[in-house]
């Protein structure tokens, strides 16, 4: 069992739950190849740090309680939610709900008590023993954000509006509205400073455009643009842009916003110029933003914002990247463990992620036998990306007959070929060349029967000849070798004359070769397959052996003279050609 792990900036990243691909098998099928997996070694000695850290087809949201002892998270299909108790490592519960989760906000310390926003306008609260109650809204909601201080739920919707709903009075209140100069069409995402309760609302117009409210007055104190601090405009990303994304600081000074043209900008509340502006890299909406507290010497914050495709972590004073994860399939959350480097990761892929900094901060106390094997147990580095793919050039792609497939996804442009998915290699195979398979098998036994053969007794004769194939090429390698070696005596033999020492050449040296098996001497193990494989004979009828050989090639294709003859009329002119001068047959 190993763990992966990949390496950004001199920091490891330990990939501890989660796989590299979504979810391509029914259920039906992986169920009937999970009884296969009890004779696997590596699948019994494998890390489950959380039991059943998973959905059946995705994963929505994922957050950590605030007393960081459970884990809740939501999925589909069908739409539930799970509940994670890290002191058993395992499933807590699971809960079914009638439409899928938006967004959801843990209420109490634990898990007892939260309230989960749905896609069908409703927003559930729900207790220790189940849903508590159900209530509607009339827009379709996005995010959600709840004031300790006076009980209050904010939702953000689609519309001109943020609805509150007050906990302590089970009603209503009147809600905000976000109208501006400009068409609004929705709030994508609020936050509520820890320090002293500001509101921040970040709007769905066609500019960047952030609302601070006070709730103790329940008025709009100030809108800033970010269009006029980011290097996008709307047009650059063709239509209507906004912010996606803002996350305060835990001392409520600073405040991180990010668009849905992947830029972000950190701002400092008593100032309206940016103290910092990063491109994402991608382009994609930035969906998630958080401060992560410095638990080692240095000073500085560090912050993570991630997107669909990748989540970075980088320093909060001068931009610079600390490290990054990314995995295959597309980031729906992110949730961090406080006071340590570990993350969990919802995302569309079957099981979610979890993975682990060890620079970042110690693993938490639940689980402090990572640190001890993440060491142990990392892989060694690979050096192809391609997992169960097959590479084949343009010739044999034509051949498999696939060239159809050039230009799209199934095939992948890579150096002088293409990377094919391994099952659909051997099935264009089996369908190209049905007989594959029965000359596969003679090749198996035909090796079979000369393994045999030669662990009979045999002569000293017999022995010797271990070149099988390729002669012509082993004869001229024996050939090249005994000419270096008498090059090497000559100049061992002029350097002692000089010297004023008799040294006569070596008597090895001096010997002509003893024919193509001397070519196997002092070879290299890994290349005398070459002289004993006969998937590895040389065709010397081919054209481009005859291109790359033209000198022998030429002489290949003359025919031996049998016997002397006598000039005649008819020949003479073709021997001069094909000699280059005049026949020798004038002698008799």
């Amino acid at each position: 069992m190993v763990l992966k792990s990949t390496s950004a900036a001199n920091h490891t990243v330990y990939q501890i739950s989660g796989t590299n691909t979504s979810r391509a098998l029914p259920d039906w099928v992986a169920r009937k190849r999970r009884r296969d997996l009890r004779n696997d070694a590596e699948y019994s000695s494998r890390i489950e740090l959380l039991q059943d850290f998973e959905f059946s087809e995705a994963s929505n949201r994922i957050k950590v309680s605030p007393d960081g002892q459970y884990a809740m998270a939501t999925g589909t299909y069908k739409p539930q939610i799970h509940v994670y108790d890290f002191a058993e490592l395992s499933l807590k519960f699971a809960r079914h709900t009638d439409a899928e989760n938006v967004d959801f906000v843990i209420l109490s310390d634990d898990w007892t008590k939260s309230v989960h926003l749905q896609n069908d306008r409703s927003i559930e609260l729900h207790a220790q023993g189940g849903i508590h109650t159900r209530t509607r809204i009339p827009r379709f909601g996005r995010a959600l954000a709840y004031r300790t201080a006076n009980c209050d739920l904010f939702v953000a919707a689609s519309g001109n509006e943020v609805y509150r709903l007050n906990l302590d009075q089970g009603r209503f209140m009147a809600p905000y509205d976000l109208s501006t100069g400009d068409d609004v069409l929705g709030c994508n995402c609020l936050d509520i400073n820890p320090a002293h309760g500001l509101l921040a609302f970040g709007l769905e117009s066609r500019q960047n455009i952030v609302q601070f409210w006070d709730p103790r007055t329940r008025s709009r104190l100030l809108q800033m643009d970010m269009l006029s601090t980011t290097t996008a405009t709307s047009s650059d990303v063709g239509g209507i842009s906004g912010v996606t994304s803002l996350k305060f600081s835990d001392n409520g000074l600073s405040l991180a916003v990010g668009t849905s043209t992947g830029e972000i900008a950190l701002y400092d509340l008593r100032s309206s110029q940016p103290l910092l502006r990063k491109e994402h890299g991608y382009g994609l909406p930035v969906n998630n933003l958080i401060w992560l507290d410095s638990l080692t010497s240095s000073s500085s914050t560090r912050v993570l914002s991630a997107d669909k495709k990748i989540a970075k972590i980088w320093d909060s004073d001068s931009g610079k990247p600390y490290t990054s994860f990314e995995p295959s399939v597309d980031i729906n959350d992110v949730a961090h463990v406080p006071g340590t480097g570990m993350f969990f990761l919802a995302n569309e892929g079957m099981p979610m992620h979890t993975y682990f900094i060890p620079s970042l901060g110690p693993s938490p106390s639940w689980c402090s036998f990572i640190e001890s094997v993440t060491e142990e147990l990392e892989e060694a580095p690979v050096t192809s990306v391609y997992d169960n793919y097959k590479f084949v050039t343009r010739r044999e792609l034509a051949a498999l007959g696939l060239g159809h497939l050039l230009g799209t996804n199934v095939v992948r442009s890579y150096m002088h070929g293409f990377f094919i998915d391994m099952r659909l290699y051997e099935q264009a195979k089996l369908i190209a060349n049905p007989f594959a398979y029965q000359e596969h098998r003679e090749q198996v036994v035909r090796k079979r029967i000369d393994q045999e053969r030669e662990s009979r007794i045999r002569t000293s004769s017999r022995l010797s000849g271990v070149v099988k194939v390729n002669k012509n090429l082993a004869d001229k390698l024996a050939k090249t070798a005994a000419k270096k070696a008498k090059a090497l005596a000559r100049r061992a033999a002029m350097a002692a004359n000089k010297e004023g020492e008799e040294e006569e050449p070596s008597s090895d040296a001096e010997k002509p070769h003893k024919g193509p098996d001397a070519a196997l001497t002092g070879l290299d193990n890994r290349f005398k397959t070459v002289f004993e494989d006969p998937d590895f004979e040389v065709d010397e009828n081919t054209l481009e052996y005859q291109q790359l050989n033209p000198t022998r090639s030429a002489k290949s294709n003359i025919e031996p003279l049998s016997a002397p003859r006598r000039p005649n009329t008819t020949t003479d002119s073709d021997d001069e050609q094909l000699y280059g001068g005049a026949s020798d047959d004038d002698d008799y």
